[in-house]
C-alpha cells in the first residue's frame, strides 16, 4: 500500500531495514501489541501500524519462526569479539576473557 493510496502526499524517504528472522517476528509481535493499545480514536496511529504489518510476512509465517531457534542460530554465527548490536557484546559473557587472578 503506498501513501498515495491512503490520500496522504508521498514522502521523500523510504527505508530498508534488514532483520533477522528473530528480531522480524519481535517486531511482528510488539506491533501486534502495539496495536491493542490505540482505540479508534486514534486512527490515524492504527493505519500507519496497520501498514507496516502489512508489509511483513503473514500470521502463518510468523508462527513458523521458532524465536528460541532464531536466536540460537544468530548467536552461534556471531563473531564472539563483534559487540553486536548496541555495542552489548554476546550475552552470559561468552567471548570475554577470563578473569584475572587475585
Amino acid at each position: 500500500m503506498s501513501d498515495d493510496d491512503l490520500g496522504r502526499p508521498p514522502t521523500p524517504f523510504r527505508y530498508h531495514v534488514e532483520l533477522t528472522p528473530a528480531q522480524l517476528k519481535i517486531a511482528h509481535t510488539a506491533l501486534h501489541s502495539l496495536l491493542e493499545d490505540f482505540d479508534d480514536e486514534d486512527s490515524g496511529v492504527r493505519a500507519v501500524i496497520e501498514e507496516v504489518l502489512g508489509k511483513l510476512p503473514d500470521e502463518s509465517a510468523m508462527r513458523a519462526v521458532r524465536l528460541d531457534a532464531a536466536l540460537d542460530d544468530e548467536l552461534r554465527r556471531r563473531d564472539p569479539r563483534d559487540p553486536g548490536p548496541g555495542g552489548r557484546g554476546p550475552p552470559d559473557g561468552e567471548g570475554a576473557p577470563p578473569p584475572a587472578a587475585a
